[in-house]
């Protein structure tokens, strides 16, 4: 079991000895998705779903799965849309789905295994997604000032420079930045292999010329000061030599943002959004987009056609009434420069 997974299930909850009660149903449910080879942080994102769930029961009451009914379950429907986070924001419609998505998922477990006769939660409706599109993207020049932000005469900094670098050059997600090895890095084939990405799938990224030599820099210069472990095999490490964390890598990207003066919201997300953005701006079809990004539908992929704005402003410009010159204003343009002469 992973270090994340456990994390989720450090604290056993309700009656643990119950095998009818949420706490071992759910180790169940767990053991279920290892066996059908699940990702782990999939299994970890669904049980924390489940288990805020159950919390959610166990202080009303109701200690095992078999006393829930849809009436119950849609008051917790309520429930997640008044809830408000500690900056007093609500969930988002994307959240408050997953939160009900998952719950459905764990009762369709129970009732395929003879825990439950039916599923509570198979009529529930979820709430409507919008389709809403990546809420900044950054444009060439404030990338570059984003990149020149780390101090590259530290190997920190040097780290940090070739980690930007990546990203803006490949679009990699930042798990998958987090388990890149040094054997990922293919320099003849200016490539990058991610292994078991999203989805459990691999695919080669490329990568320009100048991320590649932002990373040889960082090996050649710092990474040995940062290792501690000889037998590690991942590229990228902490101060302590260890595997950086997704999170605290959300913090550096967000950091070196905000130093740059760019006042857009995101971290590692909008690098991989200005990527697409920009190369499809630039000409490159959406479904060489789609093949480095590592998107399993071209629909998702296909906002960044909605987010490309330099090719719809140019067809604006030359198409629209209001943005043609006034043919009455030429004709005195002209007459003037006539009685000039």
């Amino acid at each position: 079991m992973s270090s994340n997974l456990n994390t989720v299930l450090a604290a056993p909850f309700g009656d643990d000895s119950d095998p009818r009660g949420f706490w071992l149903l759910l180790l169940g449910h767990v053991e279920h998705l290892q066996v059908r080879n699940y990702a782990p942080d999939t299994i970890r994102i669904r049980a924390n779903y489940v288990r805020s769930f159950a919390l959610w029961c166990l202080d009303r009451d109701l200690s095992q799965p078999a006393l829930i009914t849809k009436p119950i379950l849609e008051s917790y429907q309520r429930y997640l849309f008044r809830y408000r986070k500690d900056n007093d924001q609500p969930l988002s419609w994307r959240s408050q789905n997953m939160h009900l998505a998952q719950v459905n998922q764990f009762f369709r477990y129970l009732v395929k295994f003879n825990h439950l006769p039916f599923n509570p939660a198979s009529e529930i409706e979820l709430p409507k997604q919008p389709k809403s599109l990546p809420k900044a993207i950054l444009s060439a020049d404030e990338v570059e000032r984003i990149l020149a932000k780390p101090d590259t005469t530290t190997a920190l900094g040097l780290r940090d420079r070739a980690i930007l670098e990546v990203f803006y050059s490949s679009g990699i997600r930042r798990a998958e930045l987090c388990r890149l090895r040094t054997e990922h890095i293919d320099v003849d084939r200016k490539a990058i292999f991610i292994n078991n990405g999203k989805g459990q799938k691999d695919r080669y990224v490329p990568v320009g010329l100048r991320a590649l030599l932002w990373i040889a820099r960082y090996v050649e210069s710092a990474r040995d000061k940062l290792l501690l472990d000889h037998k590690e095999p991942t590229l990228f490490l902490t101060k302590d030599g260890k595997p950086l964390n997704p999170d605290s890598l959300t913090e550096y990207a967000r950091k070196y943002i905000q130093s740059a003066g760019v006042e857009k919201s995101g971290a590692c997300h909008i690098f991989r959004h200005t990527m697409a953005t920009l190369m499809h701006e630039n000409g490159a079809d959406i479904r060489y987009i789609q093949a480095i990004l590592g998107h399993e539908r071209l629909e998702t992929t296909q906002i960044y056609t909605q987010t490309s704005l330099r090719k719809l402003l140019e067809v604006h410009g030359q198409t629209h009434p209001a943005e043609k010159p006034d043919e009455d204003d030429t004709d005195d343009d002209s007459e003037n420069t006539t009685e000039s002469k």
